[in-house]
């Protein structure tokens, strides 16, 4: 295995408050050395690539993603392209994520069910080295009860979208079996509905306790992750309840819910998912969604209520993480980095604690040796023109991105008069 060694960069290492100066040699797929200014690494033979003071980082992780997504209006959408046709669709969609920074995606949920295999398909691809992708955990589809969110079915037509409806607990644990069969790394239930199905209903239930205790029990039995849709507070309690720790939204938890939520935050994983949202509710009348429709569909009051969540959660320290719910027209793939700059500028969060939320807490949620500049740990670098630590916004521009690493191979190669440029107008990282 060939040695890569990074010299004159800044360090982001998923875990300091601010880039340091130093040196990174890694060997083959992993980290092999990390040395802090004025240390030197020595290692003869290395591919050496002088970062003439960019900033080296740990690849961005998305924890709720929908990878397979179709950047449509509205969710029957997804149910309307062919498998064959939507499988092309994945792939490039994954190309763009690697693009965009994203070495690593826990799904949030696949398509519907006659599409089921398609993410656990994707997965596979990528993980044979053919296709270009993100390291990806493929879920189920969205586990759903009759009328729940991903239930696109009327009297008189058959139609899906994301969703695999089961009603009973003994309908939702043969769903879950049946995705564990057919490859899942991740089941994911939804126990709340939501807004975009009809007024009010984010903050109803749609699955009872029974129901959610089936799906929780084919996780723990075959060591699958479980997460779950929960924006109503009871459906918070509920996930809680039963060990899903792998909570998305929860923007109607109250204080007592939010103190539950503390008591297991070593254990517990929240993502707002607040993109969708802010889109629809401030960005979305070119596709229809005017700022009258949005209030009727109560986004405003909903945007109200998970700001007031998740400064508590900060406060707090309970493991929040940026991104979700990308792959629609107003906030598509490959534009998810933008949920860092939302943990900024909406729920108070640093910069450096949204990258630490985007990079080393993605690693943990991924079960895997993730998200940081750490020796042992896999190589999914960026090398970033720019301060990321200063300005979150940068991770958007994908012409920021000088290198894209990831498992130790360049899937971007810097480019050499670029890097040449940048050379004779930036000095040299200053140690401190």
């Amino acid at each position: 295995m060939g040695q890569t060694l990074f010299t004159n960069v800044r360090i982001f290492d998923g875990n300091a408050k601010r880039t340091y100066s130093g040196e990174v040699l890694l060997q083959g797929n992993l980290i092999q050395k990390v040395a802090k200014s004025p240390k030197k690494i020595k290692a003869n033979g290395a591919d050496v690539i002088d970062g003439a003071g960019a900033t080296l980082m740990p690849g961005l992780i998305e924890p709720h993603a929908h990878i397979c997504y179709v950047d449509g209006v509205a969710l029957p959408e997804i149910g309307r392209i062919p498998p064959a046709d939507h499988m092309v669709l994945a792939l490039e969609n994954a190309r763009v994520m690697l693009d965009a920074g994203f070495t690593g995606c826990f799904s949030a949920a696949g398509v519907g069910e006659s599409k089921l295999r398609i993410e656990i398909a994707l997965r596979d691809a990528i993980n044979s080295g053919k296709f270009p992708g993100p390291r990806l955990l493929a879920a189920s589809p969205e586990i759903t009860s009759t009328a729940g969110l991903g239930d696109e079915r009327k009297q008189h037509m058959y139609e899906e979208s994301v969703g695999l409806v089961a009603d009973g607990a003994d309908e939702v644990r043969r769903a879950c079996r049946m995705c564990v069969r057919e490859g899942v790394d991740n089941l994911k239930i939804n126990i709340s509905g939501d807004e975009f199905v009809r007024h009010g209903h984010a903050q109803q239930l749609t699955y009872n306790d029974a129901e959610v205790a089936a799906a929780a029990e084919v996780a723990e039995m075959t060591g699958v992750n479980i997460a779950c849709h929960a924006r109503a507070d009871q459906a918070v309690r509920m996930a809680l309840k039963h060990g899903i720790n792998i909570i998305y939204h929860a923007d109607y938890a109250n204080n007592k819910t939010l103190d539950m939520l503390e008591a297991k935050k070593k254990d517990v994983f929240l993502a707002p998912a607040v993109g969708i949202v802010y889109t629809a509710a401030y960005e979305a009348s070119d596709w229809g969604i005017t700022t009258e429709i949005a209030e009727s569909m109560n986004m405003l009051s909903k945007l109200e209520n998970t700001y007031r969540v998740y400064h508590e959660v900060r406060k707090r320290g309970i493991r929040a993480l940026p991104g979700g719910d990308y792959g629609f027209a107003f906030n598509p793939i490959g534009t998810n980095a933008r949920d860092l700059e939302h943990f900024v500028n909406l729920f108070g969060y640093s910069p450096s604690e949204a990258l630490i939320a985007a990079t080393k807490l993605g690693g943990e949620l991924m079960g895997m040796n993730l998200g940081q500049v750490k020796e042992g740990y896999l190589a999914d670098l960026l090398l970033v023109d720019g301060d990321p630590t200063h300005d979150v916004s940068i991770l958007q521009d994908r012409d920021s991105f000088l290198a894209i690493l990831k498992d130790g191979n360049f899937h971007k190669t810097p480019d050499p008069d670029v890097m040449a440029a940048r050379r004779q107008i930036a000095a040299p990282a200053a140690a401190e």
